[in-house]
Formats: C-alpha cells, structure tokens, sequence
C-alpha cells in the first residue's frame, strides 16, 4: 500500500490512478491529521508526500517518519513545484529518498516510484533475518517469532542477532563474550547460560533451535523430529 499525502485533489487523484494502473495500491489524503490516522491502522510500503500541506507541511511530516524507529526507513518521495528548489534541498537533507517536480508525466512518476520501492527490499533484505519462525528486522531493532512480537533486552537482542547471522555454525563461549559482551576477559559460565535461559524462555517454541553444544558452547539448529 502507498499513502499519498497531497491536498490537491486533482493531482491526488492522478497519482492514484497512475499506480492502480501499474498494479499498485494506493490511499490518499488531504492532509497530515488523515494520514497519521491511517499509519496507526496500517503501516505504508511508500510515501508521496506533497510539501505544501494545509496545517502540518510536508517537511514535519518527513521528520516525525525518520525520528520513529518503526518508519524511520520507509521510502518518502517529495513532491514540489518546480520552483522550489531550496524545499527539496531541505528534504533530501532530512531523509527523503527522491523527488518530483510538478508538472510531472505519469511515466516518470510510476517509474520513480517502482524504483524506490525495488530499493527499498533490497535494504529490507540485507536487515532481515530469519530463522524457523523467527524474524529479526535489524533497521528496526524488532524481533518476532511467527509473526508474533518478542520483547528481548539488548543483550538478548544482541545474543540472538548473533545466533541468526551463524546459523548452524556452532559459537564457543570465547567467541560470544567478544561479539555479545564485547570483552576478551572470561565471564562466569553462568552469566552466559542465563542469558541464553531466558532468551529462550521468550522466543518459546522457538527457543528450543537454540542448542546447546557440551562444554563448547551453542550453536542455532532446527530441532530433529521427535
């Protein structure tokens, strides 16, 4: 889904039309009251966002997306008259990923927009990972195990992101002190073991790919069949 946030209803209305016709959906607004309303109901792919906006502009729309964790990396393409070349300056400065000057042609438009998109995933790609069921979207900071939230301290945030980007690869104690504890020195077996305990206590059925591997360390693996 794209919002687009303009409040002329007339190019609102072509902005629409030219991403339904390539196969897009897309919702528009005519201000930043409505569009806030929908991203508490249903989070963007991608945002056109006009920068002269009756009451809250489009530029204070741009910085409460990039100062959010949880759209801080959702596309925002800039849409300007032709004339306001210190409005996109100031955009680009502030986290936007492109502009379009108005007037603009349908085919520029569409193509701007299929392009940031395709950036988009490929950015999501190199900070997702995934393992059995559980996610981690590393821009985000958020892990999910089934879809499902899973509230983790930084520790276990940072245990787990290790596991994830070594699956299969089994992780002597020495190896998660310097990558986890960022620390040469040895730490009590147990400090590890606990946080090992409870990371796998809140990934749940999850947790049980987390192995223990005798008087080495763990490793990440799905569990064999019963």
């Amino acid at each position: 889904m794209i919002y687009i946030v303009e409040d002329d209803s007339s190019i609102c209305e072509l902005e629409q039309y030219a991403l339904t016709s390539a196969g897009m959906e897309a919702q528009g607004f005519a201000n930043g009251e409505a569009f806030w309303a929908a991203c508490h109901r249903q989070l963007p792919e991608l945002v056109v966002l006009d920068l002269m906006l009756p009451g809250e502009d489009g530029l204070t729309i741009l910085e409460k997306l990039r100062r959010d964790p949880a759209t801080a990396a959702l596309p925002v393409i800039l849409v300007t008259a032709r004339d306001r070349e210190l409005d996109v300056v100031k955009g680009l400065d502030k986290g936007a990923d492109d502009y379009i000057a108005k007037p603009f042609g349908v085919m520029e438009f569409t193509s701007r927009i299929k392009a940031a998109l395709r950036r988009a995933q490929r950015g999501q790609a190199e900070h997702l990972l995934r393992f059995e069921g559980i996610e981690m979207d590393d821009s985000r900071h958020v892990v999910t195990v089934d879809g499902e939230p899973v509230e983790l301290t930084f520790k276990e945030y940072s245990l787990l992101r290790l596991f994830l980007s070594s699956p299969g690869v089994v992780l002597n104690r020495d190896t998660i002190m310097q990558k986890v504890w960022d620390t040469d020195f040895s730490l009590e077996s147990r400090t590890i073991d606990m946080h090992v305990r409870t990371l796998r206590q809140k990934l749940g059925q999850a947790g049980g790919c987390i192995q223990t591997v005798r008087k080495v360390g763990y490793k990440l693996a799905a569990e064999e069949p019963v």
